[in-house]
């Protein structure tokens, strides 16, 4: 089958036919896909920003058709269409059984768990997916059963982006109805959380980005207004008469717009950190401002969703026309122009690229 297998970071993906998966094992889902989003994270992990362990097969953020169940597994049979989880949801660890089932502990195990064979090598894919194949093998834990009449090229779309940045909003900000709120970034991510903002009742909505072409597509989602980062100042003012924002997401992962949300959210209000930053670094604040401020400062992993029942909800609001998901596919691509896609959302002129398997 094809597959597109990063060797090295900073390199660019390679395209082989000749990928073939590992057998079938307990507690284990084949799954064909049919489409996948083309994630900033995979960039990121192509870069390095997120480490992971090379080679594999990139991608973690897909929809497809169960082929085959392994023993054991009971959710799911054959002909179910799913969404792929990059978290399990094993239901059975710490973090599962509290309710934060996007901290599984599941998660180290699934990831490093290799079923795709290149020239004789079992090597992983990105976080225990690998959604830039046309099949792959994966835990029970990280599939989510969905009505068979979603087209699956929308369904594909929740299993990043959407929960992420939906979730980041709806979830761990816990936007309120009447409240003013900030989105640093108009990607993918930063696009769901504004429309997240927007379905939680937010009163205004501004949107910060450098790109022109993202900002006026962040106003078809939600955003009530938008800036660059120069006239952020004068927005503020605005919108809040200088007192800062009840609620400010950065989504991008740079420690600038990191702290500048921070400085972005008022006096006791929520400052979330969705975007993925490096390792290596750092955001600085003093300590008496973090008390002074009276500031929540969060992060937000995969949205803080319960994906069993927050992905169904997301499908459900999709339904009522209360969540664009097809507006949010600007290019549709075969698993071939991968690195084109790479290029384009790299230079902001895309929200988000699917490849159609179909």
């Amino acid at each position: 089958m094809k597959a597109a297998v990063l060797n090295g970071m900073d390199q660019e993906l390679v395209v082989r036919d000749d990928v073939t998966l590992t057998d079938l094992g307990p507690g284990e889902v084949h799954v064909k896909l049919v489409s996948s989003g083309v994630c900033h994270s995979d960039v990121s992990a192509q870069n390095g920003t997120i480490p992971m362990p090379l080679p594999l097969v990139l991608g973690h953020e897909g929809a497809g058709v169960v082929l085959e169940v392994g023993p054991g597994v009971t959710d799911v049979v054959a002909g179910d269409h799913v969404i792929l989880s990059f978290v399990p949801a094993c239901r059975k660890c710490g973090p599962c059984e509290r309710g934060q089932s996007y901290l599984c502990a599941q998660s180290g195990a699934v990831s490093a768990a290799p079923h795709f064979v290149v020239d004789g090598t079992p090597i992983p894919g990105m976080t225990g997916l690998g959604t830039f194949a046309e099949e792959l093998i994966t835990a029970e834990s990280c599939v989510v059963k969905v009505e068979n009449d979603i087209p699956l090229d929308i369904v594909s779309l929740i299993g990043c982006g959407v929960t992420t940045g939906v979730g980041a909003a709806i979830n761990t900000a816990g936007v309120t109805p009447g409240s003013s709120v900030v989105v640093f970034g108009c990607g993918g991510v930063g696009i769901s959380a504004i429309q997240g903002a927007r379905i939680a009742g937010a009163a205004e909505i501004l949107a910060v980005d450098m790109v022109d072409s993202k900002l006026e597509q962040a106003k078809t989602f939600g955003a009530t207004h938008v800036c660059k980062p120069d006239d952020l100042p004068q927005l503020r003012t605005e919108i809040t008469g200088g007192e800062g924002f009840d609620f400010a997401l950065e989504c991008i992962g740079n420690p600038i717009t990191i702290r500048a949300t921070f400085d972005a959210a008022r006096r006791g209000g929520t400052a979330c950190i969705v975007g993925v930053g490096r390792l290596t670094e750092q955001v600085s604040f003093s300590a008496f401002e973090l008390f002074y401020s009276d500031k929540n400062l969060r992060g937000s992993m995969y949205g803080s969703a319960n994906v069993r029942t927050f992905m169904p909800k997301l499908l459900r609001l999709w339904k009522a026309g209360k969540l664009d998901l097809e507006s949010m596919i600007t290019r549709r691509i075969q698993l071939e122009d991968i690195n084109d896609a790479f290029t384009a959302m790299q230079a902001g002129q895309v929200i988000r690229s699917v490849i159609d398997y179909k």
